[in-house]
């Protein structure tokens, strides 16, 4: 029999039944969830198999073993910080806040939690969160920079300390949330995150924080600051 000669190579390599996206989110988001959920020890792709309602085969025709799986959750689903500058350090930071305490509330906020403390045991994970950390980093730092630049926060002022305590309140207020109260913590994070940035900016601010702040000195600044 004849070949068709309308058939080109181009053609064939398109054959067959192709990759359905929706399999591919449903098995991220499952993995994120088995992870976040049981960690490293019991995140098996049998599980994560379970959990998005497709056979083993068709998780591994995508990842071939689980560290790979794993780390392609992580990199898809984990929350980034976005370069914001809106020419406000306080909406900045307010706005970094909200993203952060939106990506530990999220789907894989409990994974994120959780990679922190067992990435270094996970091979080929710890180089994920590395990327991630890093890129956050000098996004938030970034935004302090400039807000010392345009003197809306004192020479001074460190860039670690506000920001560790900035990040590390938005950890805490998440750690201290029992699950029962997640969703009306979760409504209000907005107005967490304007109360958190407000708090901490009060010990470096040259200018006023917001529109409704007092004349009072600010708590940790001296009066003939």
């Amino acid at each position: 029999m004849a070949s068709n000669p309308r058939v080109t190579a181009a053609d064939t390599s398109n054959l067959g039944r192709p990759r359905d996206p929706g399999v591919d989110r449903r098995v991220l988001r499952a993995a994120a969830e088995v992870f976040g959920e049981s960690g490293w020890g019991s995140f098996t792709v049998d599980a994560v198999a379970r959990r998005a309602g497709v056979g083993k085969a068709s998780i591994y025709l995508r990842w071939p073993n689980k560290e790979a799986l794993l780390s392609s959750a992580l990199a898809a689903l984990v929350g980034r910080v976005s370069d914001i500058d809106t020419g406000s350090v306080r909406h900045d930071l307010v706005r970094l806040a909200e993203q952060m305490l939106k990506s530990y509330f999220g789907i894989s906020g409990r994974a994120t939690v959780r990679l922190m403390l067992e990435a270094g045991r996970i091979p080929g994970v710890s180089h994920t969160l590395e990327r991630l950390r890093e890129s956050q980093v000098l996004a938030a730092r970034a935004i302090v920079r400039r807000g010392i630049a345009r003197a809306e926060l004192r020479e001074d002022a460190s860039v670690t300390l506000l920001l560790d305590a900035i990040c590390g309140g938005c950890l805490n207020h998440v750690l201290a949330t029992p699950d029962h109260l997640r969703d009306e913590v979760g409504a209000r994070l907005a107005d967490y995150a304007g109360e958190l940035v407000d708090f901490v900016l009060g010990s470096v601010v040259s200018l006023p924080v917001s529109s409704s702040s007092t004349t009072s000195t600010p708590p940790g600044r001296r009066s003939s600051e």
